[in-house]
């Protein structure tokens, strides 16, 4: 979270140097796009623009190569064959394939109205994407001055922090934002929390089904209608806030189409009325589940969130006894030892905030996978982050109070029984912890700089606040 915090801090050096008439954002990946909103929403006079990148070509799908990290995992391929994986999954120009943080960042931009309209998903490499970002400029400049001066900090109030937080439930998007959007309410003036989300996503529809929560990528899912059938179908249904304003100076509608190239110029068109591929894309009366995609599970363990919409419902419910750890890698050779063969709930501690900047576990999912396709009931506690795009095993993630703040999860012993089901919303550890003493962290382990990150640990507030020292200290 520090990384989002002085990419925040970063944008308000720059903004502060007062030269400026209107801002272009230019943004795609994982906290990036948060820390610039953050830093933008501090200058409120200014008009803010935010120009994607849009998604690479599809290269080597999702499933195949989740399949060979699982294989890489249990040793039947090398690294030779991870890395030729890899390079054909993630080799062009443009965001990843998959719906994790980065995608969900360009979703939820399109569903404030902070993108000119349909920009989120368009090829790199189209004409349609260089006409979009000549718009883009085009759009700001209209913004300076008179009667169409339009700053960020007319743009963003409770309405459109709501039609982000209903958008990323409707589509499945990464937990991460569960994290970043509290921060980025927080920085517009906004207060909102888990409890907001939980509420929120039993009154949304899932509509999509984009990679890790289905087969498709996000180009397969902009081929099917993409964010211009997602915001009409919400809308049509009542779950969006139109009347908002907008970068396009109308007001959301103008997000329920999609843009394409006449001669030289763009222009806007209706989408067809029905879904282009109804295994990943649907309308609020057929939907993939009546509710969204993300649970708040709590109990004697805290808070935490659980992903429901990448996660079989017939995993939701795991009680098994815990194996406790302090960092993926213990985990990874675990796993490798056979440790881990049977029924199992692996909690990972000390990976909060403040203890560590709270870094993605993303190398948990292929092992933990690999032991669920073994027949094992396995789940994942954790204080710390899962990547945008995991999924696939029951997961309880960001798990607050962190250890080393107090919580209970610095409490658990290998063989305490542990009950996470996101049927009920329960986070439980079937063990009396009265008397326990909370187990010590491990030693931080600094290095490339990161150390120099030791003072913005240290004041972090916790995930379900957003993670952020800078607001932390600010009184925000």
């Amino acid at each position: 979270r520090s990384s989002r915090d002085t990419i925040a801090m970063a944008t308000a050096v720059a903004l502060t140097h007062d030269v400026f008439d209107a801002v272009l954002l230019l943004g795609v990946c994982d906290k990036i796009v948060p820390g610039l909103l953050i830093g933008a929403l501090h200058f409120g006079h200014l008009p803010c623009v935010f120009v994607p990148a849009g998604p690479m070509a599809s290269g080597l799908s999702n499933s195949e190569k989740s399949k060979v990290r699982e294989m890489a995992a249990v040793g039947e391929v090398g690294r030779d064959a991870l890395l030729q994986a890899e390079s054909a999954a993630y080799h062009g120009a443009g965001t990843c394939t998959f719906y994790g943080t980065a995608n969900s960042n360009q979703m939820l931009l399109e569903a404030m109205g902070l993108h000119v309209p349909g920009a989120a998903f368009v090829h790199p490499g189209a004409p349609l994407r260089e006409a979009l970002t000549r718009a883009a400029v085009a759009t700001v400049l209209q913004r300076v001055q008179g009667a169409q001066y339009l700053p960020i900090g007319r743009l963003v109030d409770e309405r459109v922090i709501v039609n982000a937080m209903v958008a990323l439930l409707a589509t499945g998007g990464s937990t991460n934002h569960l994290i970043h959007w509290v921060a980025v309410a927080r920085a517009a003036g906004i207060l909102i929390d888990w409890t907001d989300f939980g509420d929120l996503s039993r009154a949304t529809p899932l509509l999509a089904r984009v990679y890790p929560n289905g087969s498709a990528d996000v180009n397969q899912f902009q081929a099917a209608g993409g964010m211009g059938f997602v915001i009409r179908e919400l809308l049509a249904a009542g779950l969006l806030h139109q009347e908002i304003m907008t970068v396009a100076g109308r007001d959301l509608s103008d997000y329920a189409r999609e843009p394409v190239m006449d001669g030289d110029e763009i222009v806007w068109r209706d989408l067809p009325a029905e879904s282009g591929d109804l295994s990943m894309l649907r309308t609020p009366a057929n939907p993939f589940c009546p509710d969204g995609g993300m649970r708040l599970v709590a109990g004697n363990l805290g808070r935490a969130t659980f992903k429901t919409s990448a996660v079989n419902s017939s995993h939701w419910t795991i009680e098994a006894p815990a194996r406790v750890f302090h960092s993926q890698e213990d985990v990874q050779a675990a796993f490798k030892a056979g440790e881990l063969d049977r029924d199992v709930v692996i909690v990972v501690r000390f990976q909060g905030p403040r203890a560590n900047g709270m870094p993605e576990l993303h190398k948990l999912t292929p092992a933990m996978g690999v032991l669920q396709d073994k027949g094992y009931k396995v789940a994942l506690v954790t204080d710390g982050r899962m990547s945008g795009a995991s999924g696939k095993v029951p997961a309880a993630i960001h798990c607050t109070p962190e250890a080393l703040n107090g919580g209970a999860i610095g409490l658990i012993q290998d063989g305490d029984v542990v009950r996470l089901c996101a049927h009920d919303g329960r986070l439980d550890v079937l063990a009396d912890l009265q008397g326990r003493m909370p187990a010590s962290p491990p030693p931080v382990h600094d290095g490339v700089g990161r150390e120099l990150f030791a003072m913005m640990r240290a004041g972090v507030d916790g995930a379900e606040q957003g993670a952020s020292a800078m607001l932390a200290a600010a009184g925000l």
